[in-house]
Order: C-alpha cells, then sequence, then structure tokens
C-alpha cells in the first residue's frame, strides 16, 4: 500500500467537513442547518486527478491468467486496455461539467447526508419517481435516463408521461455521507426514500430500481407507505420459496417448470455457484477489502468482475464494441468510487443489508402495492411472467424488452425509459 496520499488526504478532509468532494464555500452557511436542501457543486482538484494517473501508471500486475477465457476474474489483457485508457484518454472533467449542469443536492435524514440530483419536468402534473442505483452501479447508471423521462415530448412521447425524477446516491456511495455505525439495511433506506420525497414537497411518487435499488424498491412495497403508488423493478423478486432453497442447496431443478422458468433457473443456477464471490466477501468481510482504496486498478478489477454477461460486455467495450456501455461510461463509474473513496463503505452496505434480511436477493418479498416489471433478457436472471404474477398480486405491468442486462437504465435508456413510462402510466389517476 502508499504510505502517503497528500492528495486524497486533502479531499477526504474536504469530504468529512462538509459532506463530499467539493461542496463550494458560500454553500457552507446554508450547511448548517443539515436538515435544509443544500444545494451542491462537485469540484475535484487538480491533484487528485493526477495522483490517479500516476497510481494507475505505477500499478504492479500479476501474470496472465491461466486459462483462455474469463472463467478466473477479469482477464489481464481487458484490465490492461482499460488502465491504458484510463491513464491517457478518460477525461473525468467531462462527467464533472454534467453532473453540475444537474441541479444537485444533499439533506440530512437521520443523521446522515443524503445527496441527490432532481429534476423537475417542465411538463404540468409530472408522477414524481425516485429512482435508486445500485451496486456496483452509482448515480452515473441513471443520468441517460433523466431527460427521457422528464422531457418526454422530446422522445416521442406524451406530455401526460411525464416524470419530476430524484435519482439520491446510497448511504455509503457516492456524495452521500458514510455511515460511520451499522443499521443502514434496506428497510431504512427506504424509510429514508419516502422522508426525502416528503422534504422535497411529494405526498404522492412512485419508485423504481435495478440491483440494490430493485431491493429499496421491493421494501417500499412492504412497507407500502401511503404517499407510494407503486414501483417498477428491473430485478424483480420473484423466485419462489422452493426453486430459492433447491438453488441454495444447488440441487438439480424441480420437476414441472416451463422454458420459461428452466431458462431462469438455469441463469439462477450458474449465478448461485460461479457469481458470488464478491457478494460474500462485501456480506461477510468488507473491511478486508482495503486494496479497493489504495490501488485504481484493484477497484477497477472488483467493479468489472460483477456478473458474467455485464463483464462480456464491458470487455468488448475496451476492444472497441460498444454496445450500451461505452469506456467512458465505465469509467466515469469507476472513478466516481475512486474519487470519493467509498470503495469499502459501499461493501460495508452489504454487511448492513445481510445482516437483517430474512430474504436473498431474488427472492418473494411481499410487496403490497401495484408493480411494474421490465425483464431484461442479460439480467443475472430474466424473470419469468409466471413468476411475477405470483410474486406480486398487484403486477400492472410485465415486459421482456428485446436487448438489455444488469444495468439497463445505462445500457438501454430508450428501451428502459419506455417500459418505465408505459409500466407507471396507470398510476397517474392517483396523482
Amino acid at each position: 500500500m502508499t504510505e502517503k496520499s497528500p492528495t486524497r488526504r486533502r479531499v477526504l478532509v474536504t469530504s468529512a467537513a462538509v459532506g463530499a468532494v467539493g461542496l463550494l464555500p458560500e454553500r457552507l452557511a446554508a450547511a448548517a442547518d443539515n436538515t435544509a436542501i443544500r444545494p451542491f457543486h462537485i469540484s475535484v482538484p487538480d491533484e487528485a486527478l493526477l495522483d490517479l494517473r500516476r497510481r494507475i501508471k505505477a500499478t504492479r500486475w500479476p501474470d496472465r491468467e491461466t486459462v483462455i477465457d474469463e472463467t478466473q476474474g477479469v482477464q489481464l489483457a481487458t484490465i490492461q486496455k482499460l488502465a491504458r485508457y484510463w491513464q491517457t484518454n478518460h477525461d473525468w472533467r467531462k462527467v464533472e461539467a454534467r453532473l453540475n449542469a444537474l441541479p444537485q443536492f444533499m439533506t440530512q435524514i437521520d443523521g446522515l447526508d443524503i445527496y441527490f440530483i432532481h429534476v423537475r419536468s417542465k411538463h404540468g402534473n409530472a408522477l414524481p419517481l425516485i429512482v435508486t442505483h445500485g451496486w456496483p452501479g452509482s448515480i452515473i447508471e441513471q443520468l441517460k435516463i433523466i431527460d427521457p423521462l422528464t422531457n418526454p415530448t422530446a422522445y416521442g412521447a406524451s406530455a401526460s408521461d411525464a416524470f419530476d425524477i430524484v435519482i439520491p446516491s446510497l448511504p455509503g456511495y457516492g456524495f452521500s455521507g458514510k455511515p460511520a455505525a451499522t443499521g443502514w439495511d434496506i428497510p431504512r433506506i427506504a424509510r429514508t426514500w419516502v422522508k426525502l420525497m416528503k422534504r422535497l414537497g411529494y405526498n404522492r411518487f412512485a419508485a423504481a430500481g435495478g440491483d440494490v435499488g430493485a431491493q429499496v424498491v421491493d421494501e417500499l412495497g412492504v412497507q407500502a407507505p401511503p404517499e407510494l403508488l407503486g414501483i417498477h423493478s428491473n430485478m424483480p423478486g420473484t423466485v419462489p420459496d422452493h426453486i430459492s432453497k433447491s438453488l441454495n442447496l444447488h440441487e438439480p431443478p424441480p420437476d414441472g417448470l416451463s422454458a420459461e422458468e428452466r431458462g431462469a433457473w438455469d441463469q439462477l443456477d450458474f449465478f448461485y455457484r460461479k457469481g458470488l464471490g464478491y457478494a460474500n466477501e462485501m456480506s461477510l468481510r468488507p473491511q478486508t477489502l482495503y486494496g479497493l482504496e489504495d490501488s485504481p486498478v484493484g477497484l477497477a478489477g472488483w467493479i468489472l468482475d460483477h456478473d458474467d454477461r455485464s463483464y462480456k460486455l464491458i470487455a468488448r467495450a475496451f476492444d472497441g464494441q460498444a454496445e450500451g456501455l461505452t469506456r467512458d461510461d465505465i469509467l466515469d463509474n469507476i472513478t466516481l468510487y475512486w474519487l470519493t473513496n467509498t470503495a469499502v463503505s459501499a461493501a460495508r452496505s452489504y454487511w448492513d443489508y445481510s445482516a437483517t434480511a430474512t430474504k436473498g436477493f431474488f427472492d418473494v418479498k411481499g410487496a403490497k402495492v401495484p408493480v411494474a416489471v421490465s425483464a431484461f433478457p442479460d439480467e443475472i436472471y430474466t424473470a419469468p411472467r409466471s413468476w411475477a404474477e405470483e410474486a406480486y398480486p398487484k403486477l400492472i405491468y410485465y415486459s421482456k424488452p428485446s436487448k438489455g442486462g444488469h444495468f439497463a437504465a445505462w445500457e438501454q435508456p430508450k428501451l428502459y425509459s419506455e417500459d418505465v413510462r408505459t409500466g407507471l402510466r396507470s398510476l397517474r389517476q392517483a396523482t
């Protein structure tokens, strides 16, 4: 590990003092009332970006994998291509400017600073929608859907389909505060999101999310606060109890599965056997991941190795075959983790989630509100309609988009936005 890093230490002092990197001095007076909605601006010091490039250049590389595919993890050739592009071509200032062009805010809820983007539609009677990212994603995942959802007429949709969008960073992620104690589990985050929406003046709203965000919206559906009209999920919890039990025990598939259900079984069986390494480590021993805070390339390798189909898509991007995600998309997200020093705090969130969870990520949670489901083909598993109908008694929409995977809003913003508009349209009469 690098013993001294004055540049990053200066960034961390700024973060600890005002909630995140680069809150402008003129905002400090407003920050005295932490429950207020405080405007937020990002300004990363040049020295932090120079330090990042130095660290990438100084990477000590392991030997090449001893297989010809990705079965041992992120391949050396892929990560070296990423590192070369990151060091010489990636421009953080572009994404910083993109974020600063949006209305960004900070507010304190339950003792923790929560960062969020809040874009109001120009159209009247817009439906308020809070959209939650997951791991290893961030607010970067949702940037491409802001305009299609808030400004639908520019995309061939009706003004009556407009949304006001709220995109928060999860606790411990991005510019949100890092919990200093345990207890920030999924139910607490769901309650926090309700408080945030009410603080913004929304007494009726919908919620959407994928990955961890899907857990949050499912939990909102379980809690069913009176303000919540319904939810949209692109990684829904639909796996029946007996299927979940068999998968966890690595048993053969049960008899009587339809072709669609057997396809979902096969996807989940692969993931449960070979894809849970990151989740196990973060759920059990997150503090051990010191290398993620010290090595940019170590962080990048950890983030890339999430699920098989996403990794292959990302690897193709660094081979010059962008399919929804570009090299800059990927590095914008990784750089956000690096500059905010949140690799371990984000990992610790899994420890908090698992400490109180009684259900697995894909299990039925018991949502009691109207639910819209988008089952993307390259998700960790493509939820069958039959399971969705059983899991969600108030299922109002089910769709199988033609393409897209785990980071649906990021990879396929057009398809995702169309599904959110259509899926939640019936809720508008209740606003």
